[in-house]
């Protein structure tokens, strides 16, 4: 088997890549929403891997990892390695998890990051507005169990709570979350009141962790950790660096680690496992949150998590903006990791026509806060290319020719 094509559409802001062979098997993957910009980056690795037997994952690998490197220039060869699984496994009439050392768990546990712009009326970040996010939350269809909450430098209260700390409020920066500097007493306090406010809504049977960075002095980052420890959290994410920073500093993270009860969690933004080495071995965080869209692909992540595993560093891969197709990758590499899963971030940001234009799903499949692993082939889902031709782009009309 030969692949002889690499195609790249934006359906609905998401790039979808399409890997064809001579033997009519068809590969796909799917890179987060906010980033349509990458498909020019996808198109470039074609020639790279056209003529490779899509069979040979780890071979084909070897070819393009090098045009990869931190958020968000791993997702071209992520998603790429993901369609080349989906092939692997049709091919053989077998689910990826089975190709990747077969699954460990029927069924996989994922959380909910729930953003205050999506409840009705909207959720300010003051507690009574904390509190009707935690409401809201226990009311959504899924019955999740456990839900993110993004605050501090991760949200709007940096410029909606007045001197929220000492730095330039910035409104036109061309990166999200630019916001870094020492807190006030004030703004500490009021983030103290919110995430508290949020946790005791939610009350029993529920669990809470925090995307609260990048953007936090160190010291900061001990503070809060320290000042939330009775609440029991999940773990406290990225404060220091994550999400589009080009860099981990495993060290500093390590200072505040030490020091307090609370998980500290960092990690989307890291490609390859050789990027996780010094955060892991220095046990610098408790939680680390690969995603498989960004690191590289399911091999890798998987790789990471047996080294996290041997470490005593929990999982809980990332995965907001992945789409369908990037829940079926995660459900499938979930399926396989140790015991140190905790959950994945379920990719919500995608629209109820997903459902309409692929076949896999039937509607959205959590219950309880759990997906069955399907041993459908492949990744377990494809397109109704009827339907999903109306989606399409001017550009990209002849994608599924």
């Amino acid at each position: 088997m030969k692949i002889t094509d690499l195609k790249c559409a934006i359906i609905a802001n998401a790039p979808i890549i399409q890997i064809r062979t001579d033997e009519g098997i068809t590969g796909w993957g799917q890179i987060e929403t906010p980033k349509p910009y990458v498909k020019p980056q996808v198109l470039d690795l074609k020639d790279w891997i056209v003529g490779q037997d899509p069979r040979d994952v780890e071979r084909v690998m070897r070819r393009i990892r090098v045009r990869g490197g931190f958020k968000p220039f791993g997702a071209a060869v992520s998603a790429i390695e993901h369609a080349l699984w989906d092939i692997a496994g049709k091919a053989v009439n077998a689910p990826a998890h089975r190709l990747l050392g077969g699954k460990v768990r029927d069924q996989v546990r994922t959380y909910r990051t729930l953003y205050q712009a999506e409840v009705p009326g909207g959720a300010e970040h003051t507690p009574a507005g904390y509190k009707r996010w935690a409401e809201y939350g226990k009311s959504l269809k899924g019955e999740f169990t456990l839900f993110k909450l993004p605050s501090a430098y991760h949200s709007s209260m940096v410029r909606d709570f007045p001197n929220f700390y000492y730095g330039e409020v910035q409104t036109d920066a061309p990166f999200p979350y630019p916001h870094k500097g020492t807190m006030t007493k004030e703004g500490f306090d009021h983030l103290v009141a919110c995430i508290t406010a949020a946790k005791e809504t939610l009350g029993p049977g529920y669990n809470t962790a925090v995307d609260a960075g990048p953007g936090f002095m160190p010291i900061d980052a001990l503070r809060l950790a320290k000042a939330v420890e009775h609440l029991h959290l999940m773990w406290l994410e990225d404060m220091i660096t994550g999400d589009y920073v080009p860099y981990v500093n495993h060290d500093v993270y390590r200072e505040v680690t030490q020091n307090t009860t609370t998980p500290i969690h960092t990690g989307e933004e890291i490609y390859l496992r050789q990027n996780y080495k010094h955060l892991i071995e220095s046990h610098a965080v408790h939680v680390i949150g690969p995603d498989p869209a960004d690191v590289g692909g399911l091999a890798e992540i998987k790789w990471i998590a047996e080294h996290a595993d041997l470490h005593g560093i929990a999982m809980a891969p990332h995965g907001t903006a992945n789409g369908i197709f990037g829940l079926a990758a995660l459900i499938q590499v979930c399926a396989v990791m140790p015991d140190n899963l905790i959950a994945f971030e379920y990719p919500a940001r995608f629209e109820p026509f997903w459902y309409d234009i692929t076949e896999g799903f039937d509607g959205m499949p959590v219950k309880g806060g759990l997906i069955d692993v399907p041993n459908r082939p492949g990744m377990g889902i494809n397109f109704n290319v009827k339907e999903a031709k109306k989606h399409l782009t001017e550009g990209d009309a002849n994608f599924f020719d």
